[in-house]
């Protein structure tokens, strides 16, 4: 596991600040993290590092850490010990659930919970054991709605593979921004001749290497309408293909009649010829892979569907399930630490979202935490009176998130667990301090569901726990021991809780740490359509057209519909607020809210901006760097100006993941817009800006 080098150990782990979870060498000398350095072995980033990656040191021993359990008292801070923090929350546990049920107890996980199972694993756990169905995590508004759109086409979440695709297509995604690691390998293969098509309302700076089509913000829906029309219209689909594995071709072909590229054209701010020329395009490449935006298309009115026309775009086009195009690979088989059981009441916000919750007799464990605000705030249709979250900041990262905090700071007993005070966390009357993934080990398994690649490693324990911070499954599995649920957390170690995860995956602890510190394969990319699992839809067709949509009262094919606060839908909202918001642009330097407290970071990257079009700056009289007051109908943040003629005119970006006075969601709002996933539109929102 360890090999020496003069006194310095160096470890093949990973890093577990976002979602790609990179391999990491840790040198650790007497005790310490020294330097961190990019591991060649593994397949996710082969030894490249963002800034984040290169500045895990300064995360880890940052004087911002919260070392001990902490609880508020009259305003103020107190240190108190473990056993005083775990028996104020179980005792209030048990009050809470003894006067008005266990529902009136949440749990949330955020983006961490994605990247480490622990979290999210022991989270459910203890849900599960006290018997409320009122569990929350950022699917609610990122991320499922396209897994959703994929298995309502395929019943089957399949993924990119442009490392063998003649043809990439980056529709509403900045992967040199939001996956570095991801990046770098498409930069090589655009090297070797990949051909790129860059859809965005930004001129990326990746789009510099192939064709940029500028599209109006939220009209991708239309777009790809406009492009499966061509292709049916022209005869450029794959025919045979359609023939032997697609359903609703006959009905498709009606549906999207009425999408000319003369129409679309309209709609998007593409020209009719381009719309020709990017299907042309596609249709003549061998192999095609869609790379959409990790939120970009899902929080908009068209969100589900707009991934439903991608997944029919690559259909038609017969990229699937071969080479270079989506394909699906073998997931890990981990152990399930749910608690099985029928809860009393659905999860909040269930009852509209039907599809959002339980899909062919499936159910997510997870509620819709839009709508968590303002059941809180209203105490109907019952109240919610404690939340525990760990993983996540969502006083920020949630819509509108003045309503957020003031939610949160109405509930009974906030818990937060975290290694740094977020805005969160000093809401919260008990903080806890957690483990950094370098000082625990932990599973390294979703490289499967990120990126295709079906490959496992061992998060080593390369340090020791900073202070008293302690692992988020021990903290669930004492608090769980405390409510008399002893049975349901027999687990002493962190080497017996990823055994225990392990279990049906085959492997071992030992196999991970000791005989494979460099992580092990377990599988490979399937490129056989005909193998069980490809398509697994109620039919066992590709469902272009969706009877499962169509019994839940919903579109069964993509209809187009313009964004709710666009000014063909709202001119009076428009006059008061003329430009188009779009938030979400990510920053290489950070991690959602992360980072943004380390000085090595901040140096990078000091100041959140306003991108805008020199005509949009010239028109408002501002100029590059002065600060702005940015306002929506919902709330105003503070920020400077960049002007670039990457945006089209009257379009304004601002980064994802600021925080204080800056931060992007004090302007949205939480109201529900796709009809299915009950998504909020993030990306299409009516603003002005104020010099000040």
């Amino acid at each position: 596991m360890v090999e020496s080098l003069e006194e310095t150990k160096v470890y093949k782990t990973v890093c577990m600040l976002c979602f790609q979870v990179c391999g990491i060498n840790a040198h650790v000398k007497d005790g310490k993290l020294v330097k961190v350095e990019g591991m060649a072995e593994n397949p996710m980033n082969q030894g490249t590092m963002c800034p984040r990656g290169l500045n895990i040191t300064n995360y880890v021993y940052s004087p911002e850490r919260i070392k001990y359990p902490m609880k508020k008292e009259n305003g103020k801070w107190v240190r108190i010990s473990w056993d005083d923090a775990l028996d104020t929350i179980a005792g209030k546990l048990k009050e809470y659930k003894q006067e008005y049920g266990a529902r009136s107890v949440a749990f949330s996980v955020g983006s961490m919970g994605a990247e480490d199972i622990e979290i999210s694993a022991f989270a459910q756990r203890l849900r599960g054991a006290y018997g409320t169905p009122n569990f929350f995590s950022i699917e609610a508004h990122c991320f499922r709605s396209r897994i959703m759109g994929r298995l309502l086409t395929f019943g089957a979440y399949p993924l990119e593979d442009p490392d063998n695709a003649e043809l990439l297509i980056l529709w509403g995604h900045n992967p040199d921004q939001s996956e570095p690691a991801i990046a770098s390998k498409i930069n090589k293969q655009l090297e070797k001749g990949l051909k790129l098509i860059v859809i965005d309302p930004r001129k990326i700076p990746i789009a510099k290497k192939g064709d940029y089509y500028r599209i109006k913000p939220g009209t991708d829906c239309a777009l790809a309408l406009g492009i499966i029309n061509v292709l049916i219209t022209e005869g450029i689909y794959n025919k045979e293909f359609v023939v032997k594995y697609t359903l609703g071709f006959d009905k498709l072909v009606e549906h999207v009649r009425e999408y000319t590229p003369e129409k679309v054209a309209e709609i998007t701010e593409i020209a009719a010829d381009d719309i020709r020329k990017i299907a042309r395009i596609f249709a003549g490449a061998k192999a095609t892979t869609i790379m959409q935006g990790i939120a970009s298309l899902d929080q908009q009115i068209n969100g589900l569907q707009t991934s439903r026309a991608l997944a029919m775009l690559m259909s038609l086009t017969g990229n699937y399930a071969i080479p270079g195009a989506w394909v699906n690979n073998p997931r890990m088989r981990l152990t399930n630490l749910m608690v099985s059981k029928d809860y009393e009441d659905d999860p909040i916000g269930m009852e509209e979202y039907p599809l959002f919750w339980k899909l062919w007799g499936k159910a997510s464990p997870y509620g819709r935490q839009m709508d968590l605000p303002d059941v809180i705030l209203s105490e109907k249709p019952y109240p919610v009176k404690a939340l525990i979250t760990t993983g996540g900041n969502p006083a920020l990262s949630w819509p509108d998130s003045n309503k957020v905090k003031q939610a949160l700071k109405k509930l009974d007993m906030l818990v937060v667990m975290d290694l740094f005070m977020t805005e969160t966390a000093e809401l919260a009357d008990i903080v806890l301090p957690a483990c950094s993934f370098l000082e625990s080990y932990r599973l390294a398994y979703n490289y499967a569901l990120v990126a295709g690649i079906s490959y496992a490693m061992l998060n080593k324990k390369v340090i020791e726990p900073i202070g008293e911070s302690w692992q988020n499954w021990k903290f669930y599995s004492e608090l769980g021991r405390r409510l008399g649920y002893e049975g349901y957390f027999p687990w002493n170690s962190d080497e017996e809780v990823v055994e225990e995860l392990l279990k049906p995956s085959g492997m071992t602890f030992k196999q991970l740490n000791e005989e494979h510190p460099e992580g092990m394969f377990y599988g490979s990319r399937i490129y056989d359509i005909n193998e069980k699992g490809q398509i697994n839809t109620p039919s066992g067709k590709i469902e272009l057209y969706s009877e499962t949509l169509a019994e839940a009262g919903f579109d069964p094919m993509p209809v187009y519909k313009e964004p709710t606060q666009s000014v063909e839908v709202n001119p009076e909202l428009a006059k008061e607020y003329p430009l188009t918001l779009i938030t979400g642009a990510r920053m290489v330097q950070y991690s959602n809210y992360q980072m943004k407290n380390i000085p090595e970071i901040r140096q990078l990257a000091p100041n959140p901006e306003v991108d805008i079009h020199p005509d949009t700056a010239a028109a408002l009289g501002v100029v590059d760097n002065e600060q702005i007051q940015l306002e929506t109908r919902n709330g105003q943040i503070l920020s400077r100006i960049k002007i670039t003629e990457d945006i089209g005119p009257g379009v304004v970006s601002i980064p994802h993941g600021w925080v204080g006075k800056s931060a992007a969601n004090i302007l949205t709002e939480n109201k529900p817009a796709d009809p299915i996933t009950g998504y909020p539109e993030l990306k299409v929102i009516a603003c002005r800006i104020r010099k000040i």
